[in-house]
């Protein structure tokens, strides 16, 4: 099923967002570096059951994306160790030092890191509406740090979190660079190599797993917080490259930040108003934002999953194919002027 880009990064927001507070319930029966590992096993034991389960190719009305190849490995090395391993480490360790309030809140550095990582490293095209949002994002966060009944700011465990941000900054940008092959195939790798390496170092510090209803809650809050979202983050950075999936995606900390107050009743005060009018301010100009210039495509042989709709499948096949399909194909080299993200065809110089 095909799925907006901006639906995708608002639903992948939501799962996240909701993961800190019911983590934070978790932390009382599971050690922070245990927890990490328990969560992305969830993933890839949830995306495992629904491929098995999933109407087979020809069935379905539609042929699988496209796998990974040799040359996608460093990518996806880079990103479970970064995002995969010592993000979530960093995150459950700041989580069992802070509350679930805090934590969420502090997600919203994910979107920033994601964003200065994407422009200054991978050199994105970022215009003043993007930064606009970019900044009424970020400081929705920062009202929403404050506490206003203490008159500071919540700073214990700032240093952890701040760590597990920049490490998953680090791996959405990875990630951005093969997000035109198969999501799912990411995430499940991603949910082995990063929950068995956390668990496995969870038991030499001595935790011992036990069989219980809140190992089964912590399968099931990575299979959707984690593995579902990443799967439609993914879809997001195809269709809207990192720094736009980044900005948009700090929507997760005001959803933290509500299901903190509702789950595990802490107090919110005043600061929930001009947070919220922020973020949608935020959301509305990335939304809207409208971005059209003459640019040159490159001759460009790739592998991905895509339809004839657009400008640049307009090939021809042989036979009837399903809507939506993947296969090795060739762009020519094109001169064009059209509205246009930083998609995976339009990752050009400005």
């Amino acid at each position: 099923m095909k799925i907006h880009p901006f639906l995708a990064v608002t639903l992948s927001a939501v799962l996240f967002g909701l993961s800190p507070p019911l983590a934070k319930l978790l932390l009382k029966g599971v050690p922070p570096v245990g927890l990490a590992g328990v969560l992305y096993l969830g993933v890839f034991i949830g995306l495992t059951l629904y491929s098995a389960v999933r109407m087979p190719r020809g069935r379905s009305g539609r042929e699988s994306p496209a796998p990974l190849e040799k040359r996608d490995l460093g990518w996806l090395a880079g990103a479970v160790v970064s995002g995969g391993i010592l993000g979530p480490i960093c995150l459950m360790t700041g989580l069992s030092r802070i509350s679930g309030f805090s934590a969420s809140l502090l997600l919203n550095l994910e979107g920033l890191f994601t964003a200065l990582i994407a422009v200054f490293l991978f050199r994105e095209n970022a215009g003043r509406r993007i930064w606009l949002a970019l900044g009424a994002m970020t400081l929705a966060g920062i009202i929403l740090s404050w506490d206003p009944r203490q008159g500071r700011f919540h700073i214990a465990g700032f240093l952890l979190v701040l760590l597990a941000m920049l490490c998953w900054g680090l791996d959405n940008n990875f990630t951005r660079n093969i997000s035109d092959k198969d999501p799912i195939q990411i995430a499940r790798i991603k949910g082995f190599f990063a929950g068995t390496a956390s668990l496995s170092l969870s038991v030499v510090l001595g935790f011992k797993p036990s069989l219980d209803m809140t190992l089964v809650y912590g399968l099931v809050l990575g299979a959707l917080s984690y593995g579902l979202s990443l799967v439609l983050f993914i879809r997001a950075l195809e269709g809207l490259g990192a720094f736009r999936t980044g900005a948009f995606f700090s929507l997760a900390p005001f959803v933290g930040a509500c299901a903190s107050f509702l789950i595990l009743r802490e107090p919110a005060g005043w600061t929930m108003v001009p947070a919220a009018l922020l973020m949608a301010a935020g959301a509305m100009m990335v939304v809207s934002e409208k971005h059209g210039h003459a640019h040159r495509h490159e001759r460009l042989v790739h592998a991905h999953s895509h339809t004839h709709s657009d400008l640049h499948h307009a090939h021809r096949h042989e036979g009837r194919l399903a809507e939506t399909h993947a296969h090795e194909h060739e762009h020519q080299e094109l001169d064009h002027t059209h509205g246009h993200w930083p998609d995976s065809h339009h990752r050009h110089d400005h």
